[in-house]
């Protein structure tokens, strides 16, 4: 089970419309929510993968303690959520150089995972993985394994694998997908898994646990249980679909979802 930690205005699809200089004058919920997941958790019993901007931890450092303290795992998301297909090699260096060091600094604990904002590793950027090795990460999960508009490697593997022959102790775990046909379906979690209904992706997690005895990753964001968000005027018909649709769901489905499977940590499943 893994979350993205990032507020509303902070998504990819925000960018035409957000400008990074007004995010400190927007309302910011971010740690409402997360606290909230973490609430719905706790409730559970579940331990998750946090994968938290360095903005973020900055600002609210409580978050990120609370995360440590109730024995979840901390992880990188990028500072301010630049997508690795905007960066150079020593601007994404620096980057993630930066927001490891802050988030063990506020958290206290070894660092040893990173998420690409958007899911931005893909085939024209795989010096990528280089880097995140040799910054001392033990694992990516940014590659995903799908066709789509924003991002993808429809060819990568659909399971977790050894993407740097020289260093194989470095892992890519990719969102989970199901194979139909000649096509990877996107089934663990995002704007997918609040557009098909439950029984569709409770069904898809059942086929890879049985059919194929591997473990699934799933992954939200805190912003997708909060339907009382600010709504953006401007949108395009696409973005606003993808952002909006079905948040009042979101949390009764996440319930089910911790209750009808078994979770825990990437460290602790994969590691």
């Amino acid at each position: 089970m893994t979350v993205d930690v990032e507020d509303y205005f902070q998504v990819s699809a925000f960018e035409p419309y957000i400008d990074k200089a007004q995010w400190d004058s927007l309302p910011h919920r971010v740690a409402k929510n997360t606290h909230r997941v973490l609430d719905i958790f706790a409730g559970h019993g579940v331990k998750a993968t946090f994968f938290t901007l360095g903005w973020v931890a900055e600002r609210y450092p409580d978050v990120v303690r609370r995360i440590v303290a109730e024995g979840h795992e901390l992880a990188c998301h990028g500072y301010e959520h630049i997508r690795v297909t905007e960066q150079t090699p020593d601007q994404f260096r620096a980057d993630v150089a930066k927001t490891k060091h802050l988030l063990e600094d506020v958290g206290g604990v070894a660092v040893n995972g990173y998420r690409a904002a958007s899911y931005s590793i893909n085939a024209s950027n795989l010096w990528a993985l280089d880097v995140l090795q040799a910054e001392g990460f033990r694992y990516s999960s940014s590659i995903y394994p799908v066709k789509h508009d924003l991002y993808g490697m429809p060819d990568a593997p659909r399971f977790m694998y050894a993407p740097l022959p020289q260093h194989p102790e470095f892992k890519e775990i990719p969102i989970t997908t199901l194979r139909l046909g000649q096509k990877n379906l996107p089934c663990g979690g995002g704007g997918f898994f609040r557009f098909y209904p439950y029984a569709l992706s409770k069904w898809a997690f059942q086929r890879v646990n049985g059919s194929e005895r591997q473990s699934g990753i799933f992954y939200f964001h805190p912003w997708e249980i909060d339907p009382e968000q600010p709504r953006q005027v401007g949108l395009n018909l696409k973005t606003r679909t993808r952002h909006y649709l079905n948040l009042q769901r979101m949390e009764s489905r996440i319930g089910r979802l911790l209750a009808d499977f078994e979770w825990d940590t990437m460290a602790k499943v994969f590691l």
